[in-house]
């Protein structure tokens, strides 16, 4: 296979639409990206309900509040010490560039907001991009090892290395903020339910132009 787009179109086909990233606001969004790494989404709800219920789930509040409150609140999502302190060092950057506002955070070129982004604590290429695409709506595609796995056994991809990933994507696919979100979001989706590490290729709607797949027994 050569054009992800065909991938899209038949991922899209067997599962539909997804609609992520499922949040209220897009600081939640912001929120969920930087406690999403080394951890289950499920945890990532549940750290983000109970900052919610502790009246932190706010860029001021999480900005003023004491590390001992936000361990208490987003523990469930690990790293005990270092994401409670990375968020709110990230809150305080956001209140320092332009009191929070986000809207006037994303109000500038992808580049300089990302690079900005990747300045900060923790946040490498894919929070960065996750950030930029679900609450920025900056049109960048997301590559995470869900995308590499697929790509790669699509024979897509010669390398793993994120920016040449990327560019491939970006390349293939129209530059679309609605597109790049479903395409990552069903990438995802595949590779959780079909694509594991330990594949069910005789279930897969791309077996049939997939080097890998076709090479499996079932």
């Amino acid at each position: 296979m050569d054009d992800p787009s065909v991938a899209y179109r038949r991922l899209l086909d067997h599962y539909g639409p997804q609609h992520w990233w499922p949040a209220e606001t897009d600081f939640e969004v912001v929120v969920g990206a930087l406690l999403m790494q080394q951890t289950a989404w499920a945890n990532v709800e549940r750290a983000i309900a109970n900052l919610r219920e502790a009246g932190l789930l706010d860029v001021h509040a999480l900005a003023s509040a004491s590390a001992a409150a936000i361990r208490r609140a987003v523990r469930v999502a690990g790293l005990y010490r270092t994401k409670p302190a990375r968020l709110k060092a990230f809150c305080r950057h956001l209140v320092d560039r332009c009191d929070g506002d986000l809207a006037a955070y994303f109000r500038r070129p992808t580049a300089e907001v990302r690079e900005d982004l990747m300045a900060q604590d923790g946040v490498g290429p894919e929070t960065a991009d996750s950030i930029l695409l679900y609450a920025g709506r900056h049109p960048v595609f997301v590559v995470d090892a869900y995308t590499v796995r697929i790509g790669t056994r699509l024979g897509l991809l010669a390398t793993q290395a994120y920016d040449v990933v990327q560019r491939h994507f970006e390349t293939h696919l129209p530059r679309d903020v609605h597109g790049y979100r479903e395409d990552h979001a069903l990438l995802v989706t595949h590779a959780k339910t079909l694509c594991r590490p330990r594949p069910k290729c005789g279930e897969c709607p791309l077996r049939p132009d997939c080097p890998f797949g076709r090479r499996q027994r079932s």
